[in-house]
This record gives structure tokens, C-alpha cells and sequence, in this order.
């Protein structure tokens, strides 16, 4: 028997038109699916943000950029060793700490 060119036959000798034996790349149900869980799935909430920083443990220094004039920077660091120190003390001072 003859068949068309747009046609073809499969092991058990069945004739299947070539326009029709193509399978959809459409698959409904997974598309259901993903249009099931965008609607459902809630969106994950970020911790809330804290209203003011962190407060500090006592004790503990910052590390911080600070620019002083040279002159005072060269009183503090004539007494050696120590001097970041006694610029912190003379703030604390100053701050009435």
C-alpha cells in the first residue's frame, strides 16, 4: 500500500500523519501548576528593620575615621605609645562621660 509523503509508518506497521504525531510542547497541567503556586505561594518577608542601631556592649571601641588637626594630633602622639588612648580619654572628658 501506498502512503503519502506526509506520512509514515511505526513498528507495528501503523500509519500516523507526520502533521499529527507531534506531541504539543504545551503541557497543560504544568501550567496549571505554576499558575497554582504564583497565586498561592506567599513571597518571603525580610526581617523588619530595627528602628535605631544596635546599641553598643560596653567596652568595645569602634573602629572610626576621624580627621584632626595636625598640630593636635602631634600633642597626643608626643607622649609615646598609647596615644589613641588619650585622645579617647580627653573626649570622654570633654563629652562629660
Amino acid at each position: 500500500m501506498l502512503t503519502p509523503d506526509f506520512a509514515f509508518r511505526d513498528a507495528d506497521g501503523l500509519c500516523y500523519n507526520a502533521a499529527m504525531s507531534r506531541r504539543p510542547t504545551y503541557d497543560p497541567r504544568a501550567a496549571a501548576e505554576k499558575a497554582f503556586k504564583a497565586v498561592t505561594t506567599k513571597p518571603a518577608e525580610l526581617p523588619p528593620r530595627p528602628a535605631s542601631p544596635p546599641a553598643s556592649l560596653p567596652g568595645v571601641k569602634e573602629l572610626v575615621s576621624l580627621r584632626i588637626d595636625r598640630d593636635v594630633l602631634d600633642f597626643f602622639q608626643e607622649g609615646g605609645p598609647g596615644w589613641q588612648e588619650r585622645i579617647n580619654a580627653a573626649l570622654r572628658k570633654a563629652a562629660g562621660k
